[in-house]
């Protein structure tokens, strides 16, 4: 579950840049890598982002409250 929510933190980081650069310089960096909003890959990269999010929302449920990332924590 570790290694699932370091993924999910990732994912989520690189949602957020995107909109960052969406709202300052009206550049969404998704679209210009997969030539479109609405092609495959890049329908596929915001779905998986949504499925993290999703993912650090419910988490800490799962886990009493919990969210690993590191060893040390215990699940």
């Amino acid at each position: 579950m570790k290694i699932a929510n370091i993924i999910a933190y990732v994912l989520v980081i690189v949602g957020a840049l995107n909109w960052g650069l969406f709202g300052l310089l009206n550049f969404n960096l998704v679209s210009f890598v997969f030539g479109g909003a609405r092609v495959m890959g890049s329908v596929l990269v915001y779905s998986v982002i949504a499925i993290a999010a999703l993912w650090l929302i419910i988490s800490p449920f799962l886990t009493e409250g919990k969210l690993a990332l590191t060893q040390g924590e215990d699940m």
